[in-house]
């Protein structure tokens, strides 16, 4: 067991809601114990902001390139994240000297793999400075440089806790976790610790779009709008006889892959009872190409909190033998795992371990990566931040 090391992680997901926070003590191996966590949600004006990103983002051509109010927007981001950490530590009585780094995943406003181009934007070093906390960031990078897809980096934390789980809980193998953000995607644990993991499909970003657009408030809470309507079956075979479900090779998704559909296409209730109900099925779509059919389905992300979506899953996933279980029913926290991950990622960057792996991402070996930005270095010295890989 290495040095156990105490780490906060920062997660900004597609669905741009918020920032979520969360405190991990971890050798960023097998131990890890979960601390507090919180949330910190945007206002409509800086969401409406990060939007108008992703749209900046498009003409990027080069990931340092920071196009329109791009330069800007990471500037205001990355402050946010520091405020998000000052309360976070005074929520918990927490000193910066308490705390050893930071996992800071900044915001995704680009993701073609196939061109392996990834952009998050986020300021590391000026990060650090505020907090005075050392920062490990840009984690995603290293991946598509060794061939991966960038995403998804959670994995090698759901191992961790699988690991725990075998220990504590009597769950049956093998075991696949399903993240519900923007973008949901899966982890399976089976034998021996093998870890196979690829973005299943669309998530909470189709719905969300949806009633944003058609009803003006950010998304369905608890499912109540999808429960009083009707699935159509045009709308949801179109998504999903979509190519991505049935290519041989699994692929990471930008939040553009899948547009919601227009007004025509079905009423407010219907089109959100549609949009739970593909989310539900291509999560179960894409675990056809697992290894083995999963046992044991455990659920976090927003998505969960979706009765609607979680119906759906159950149901289909029953249709195959598979139990679907929320996070909380295993005493862990749907809500903040994404944010311990990039916690628990940063002390394996500190230490020279993988983040990814060629069964996770499609990286040609296993690579750590991240980029490390010191409270103490100077603005001259920080212009040589590292890049973390392993030999």
């Amino acid at each position: 067991m290495g040095k156990l090391l105490t780490a906060i992680g920062l997660m900004s997901g597609t669905s741009m809601d918020g920032i979520d926070v969360a405190l991990l003590r971890t050798d960023g191996e097998n131990v890890v114990q979960r601390g507090p966590s919180a949330g910190y949600a945007y206002d409509a004006r800086f969401r409406a902001r990060l939007k108008q990103g992703l749209d900046d983002a498009r003409s990027i051509a080069v990931r340092t390139e920071r196009p329109g109010e791009l330069a800007q927007l990471e500037r205001d981001l990355t402050l946010r994240h520091a405020e998000a950490v000052e309360s976070f530590l005074h929520e918990n009585n927490l000193l910066p000297e308490n705390i050893d780094v930071i996992g800071f995943h900044g915001q995704t406003v680009l993701h073609r793999p196939d061109e392996a181009l990834t952009v998050q934007i986020g300021d590391g070093d000026l990060l650090a400075r505020e907090t005075q906390i050392d920062v490990v960031y840009d984690m995603r990078a290293n991946d598509m440089v060794h061939g991966g897809q960038g995403a998804p980096l959670i994995p090698a934390y759901h191992a961790a806790l699988a690991n725990g789980l075998s220990e504590k809980q009597e769950i049956d193998a093998p075991v696949v976790f399903v993240n519900i953000g923007g973008i949901s995607n899966l982890t399976f644990v089976g034998a021996g610790r093998r870890i196979v993991a690829y973005d299943s499909g669309p998530g909470n970003t189709l719905i969300d779009q949806w009633v944003e657009a058609h009803a003006g408030i950010p998304y369905d809470q608890g499912g109540m709008i999808a429960s009083e309507g009707t699935i159509v079956p045009e709308l949801a075979d179109r998504y999903l006889s979509h190519p991505f479900f049935t290519a041989e090779k699994r692929r990471s998704l930008d939040r553009n892959d899948f547009t919601p559909p227009s007004g025509a296409d079905a009423s407010l209730a219907d089109g959100a009872r549609t949009l739970a109900y593909v989310t539900a099925a291509a999560i179960v779509k894409s675990a056809g190409h697992l290894p083995e059919a999963p046992a044991t389905y455990v659920i976090c992300g927003g998505g969960r909190l979706n009765q609607t979506i979680m119906k759906d899953l159950t149901r289909l996933a029953g249709a195959v033998h598979g139990r679907v279980l929320a996070a909380e029913a295993l005493e862990l926290n749907g809500d903040s795992m994404e944010a311990e991950a990039w916690a628990y990622l940063a002390v394996r960057s500190l230490r020279g371990l993988p983040l990814t792996y060629p069964e996770t991402t499609g990286v040609d070996r296993p690579v750590s990566g991240g980029r490390f930005a010191s409270k103490s270095v100077d603005i001259e010295a920080q212009q040589a931040t590292r890049q973390v890989e392993l030999p």
